[in-house]
């Protein structure tokens, strides 16, 4: 499946759309360059699952935890500056990929060799033009 995402305004349309084409998939691999709109996507799917706090990027903490209106958690993890893979290992990862909740994984090529089967592979790009273009592979 794929999404144009043209302008800021057509995120949580797509952030729906993408909530209906994934169903009951729990673990995302988010790809793409730095500024491509990845934080900014888990932002718009989380408004839509009813998380009322501020979405940012986890970069230094690993993993923020946000709560969505049904009481599940929505994990948001950025393994930018992860070197090694023990630095994954040593926090814990299996008790978040393996919880049931939904997990967003920027930078998922740094843990590579951890991720389990089933993931939801998510491309972005950015267009010439400046849209972005979201590719999911499930």
């Amino acid at each position: 499946m794929k999404w144009t995402i043209n302008h800021l305004e057509d995120l949580n349309k797509v952030a729906a759309e993408f909530l209906d084409y994934v169903g009951d998939k729990t673990i995302f691999a988010l790809y793409g360059p730095m500024g491509v709109g990845k934080t900014t996507f888990v932002k718009a799917v989380a408004a839509c699952l009813g998380v009322t706090d501020d979405v940012s990027s986890p970069t230094f903490a690993l993993v923020n935890e946000y709560q969505t209106k049904n009481g599940k958690s929505l994990y948001h993890f950025d393994f930018y500056r992860v070197n090694h893979i023990a630095e994954a290992l040593d926090f814990g990862y299996e008790e978040y990929f393996f919880s049931g909740d939904r997990c967003f994984i920027e930078w998922p090529e740094k843990i590579d060799e951890l991720l389990p089967e089933g993931i939801v592979d998510c491309y972005f790009t950015e267009n010439p033009d400046g849209s972005r273009e979201l590719k999911v592979e499930i």
